[in-house]
């Protein structure tokens, strides 16, 4: 038995189910919408890359080690992109959430802290993890803020940690959370969410 099983995770309509080669054309049309894959910092494939991405990330369940989702509207079953639980630890109960990505069109707007809602959630409330962990590109600010808001601590630096896509080596910026601030950082997340609801 996996420490992470499949689960399809859904709230304010925002749906996480696991990652299949079903949602390649959907994923493609995210990517394809701001070209992120020209975003120097990021790893979103290129429209043609879509299906090698989708088998890597289906190996890397396969090994124990991630397990990928696809972020879609719950109402018209859209794909907006993707999220993983990685370097899955079960022995400490730890998990990292990256390799996550968004069209442009739904960035700024409450899917990311939906998405991350859902996966702080079931990791601390199902899953009984200690530690939930992000890393990030020392020089993808905008990630580095998001990470922030949700509360998570910053850990430190590792340099000359990873290759970028253009072949440069990149410092990797490390964050964490613990379960014991996870109340808290439930209770920001909601207020922000609340944010955003339409109003009446």
């Amino acid at each position: 038995m996996s420490f992470v099983e499949p689960v399809t995770l859904r709230d304010r309509g925002v749906r996480l189910e696991p990652l299949a080669l079903e949602h390649k054309a959907g994923l493609a049309a995210a990517a394809a919408d701001g070209e992120l894959w020209k975003i120097r910092v990021t790893s979103v494939p290129e429209p043609h890359e879509t299906r090698s991405y989708i088998e890597a990330a289906l190996l890397g369940r396969e090994q124990g080690h991630r397990f990928a989702f696809a972020v879609l509207d719950d109402e018209s079953g859209k794909v907006l992109g993707t999220t993983s639980y990685h370097d899955i630890l079960p022995a400490v109960r730890r998990v990292e959430i990256g390799y996550t990505w968004y069209a442009r069109s739904v960035q700024r707007t409450h899917v990311n802290t939906s998405a991350k809602l859902l996966l702080l959630a079931h990791a601390f409330g199902t899953l009984g993890c200690h530690v939930v962990g992000w890393r990030t590109d020392n020089f993808n600010f905008a990630s580095q803020r998001a990470i922030e808001r949700l509360g998570a601590k910053k850990d430190g630096v590792i340099r000359g940690h990873a290759l970028r896509r253009d072949g440069t080596i990149r410092d990797t910026v490390m964050y964490s959370m613990r379960s014991g601030e996870w109340p808290e950082a439930r209770a920001q997340l909601l207020y922000l969410l609340e944010q955003h609801a339409p109003a009446t």
